[in-house]
């Protein structure tokens, strides 16, 4: 059977954009977009995360329990959840992700600011036109707050 490749790419891009929805809900608290990412009867068993941890941690059924556990849980904070090395494996309407999300927790205003990027697609290929920084990068890392004076520049 012939896979339409555009479809396949299409349907990769879109599980990319539901875990991307995902970590934006949660470290934006915004309850909307983490929503978005689940279906109606979703689960959410975070019980063997929770272990290692030492919490206890319920296992959770349906959108409206998993939003407000996690935004409860987590909108007070600063957080930073970043979603790398997707892989998906579809078959007919249903897929498997495989990714990692590497989640930080930090107390109010102790975390990391997010950046604000403006695009403007030019003839056949997406360019940045604005970046607002809203904290110097050595700020954020330790390494670079040792910098040379003569090198900050490029931080």
């Amino acid at each position: 059977m012939e896979t339409n490749l555009t479809q396949l790419v299409s349907d990769r891009l879109e599980i990319a954009d539901t875990l991307h929805r995902y970590a934006f809900g949660l470290d934006h608290n915004d309850a909307d977009a983490l929503a978005s990412a689940f279906t109606a009867d979703c689960t959410f068993d975070f019980t063997p995360a929770g272990a290692k941890l030492g919490l206890r941690f319920a296992k959770l059924n349906g959108r409206d329990a998993v939003v407000k556990s996690l935004i409860s849980l987590l909108g007070p904070l600063d957080t930073s959840h970043t979603v790398s090395n997707l892989q998906v494996k579809i078959s007919g309407d249903s897929a498997t992700a495989y990714a990692y999300i590497m989640a930080q927790h930090f107390m109010p205003g102790d975390g990391p600011r997010r950046e604000t990027e403006n695009a403007l697609l030019m003839k056949t290929r997406w360019q940045l036109t604005a970046r607002l920084r809203s904290r110097p990068s050595s700020q954020d890392n330790p390494v670079l707050s040792a910098t040379p004076e003569h090198l900050r520049h490029l931080s």
